[in-house]
């Protein structure tokens, strides 16, 4: 596998995290209280400890898309860029 597939690779699944991320903030956001009436009749919980809950959890998963996704592809377009040659 060569680098480029790797780096396209990377970049759709940074696009594609992301855009769960974005669902999942609208969702929230959006429809607040019927999210939080599904969640409370599983769980017993305030609705400070669910927004504490959500936003942790949003912020833990921006970060591993960040570490496991983003960085890498910007790392492979750092070395792309330094004339690799391509062997037939």
């Amino acid at each position: 596998m060569d680098l480029q597939k790797v780096r396209r690779f990377l970049g759709i699944c940074t696009l594609l995290n992301y855009g769960i991320l974005i669902v999942w903030f609208a969702l929230f956001s959006l429809s607040y209280d019927w999210i939080f009436r599904v969640h409370t009749s599983w769980f017993a919980m305030s609705k400070e400890n669910y927004n504490v809950v959500n936003y942790l959890a949003m912020a833990i998963y921006k970060m591993l898309v960040l570490v496991f996704n983003l960085v890498p592809y910007v790392a492979l377009c750092i070395i792309g860029t330094g004339g690799e040659t391509k062997n037939s």
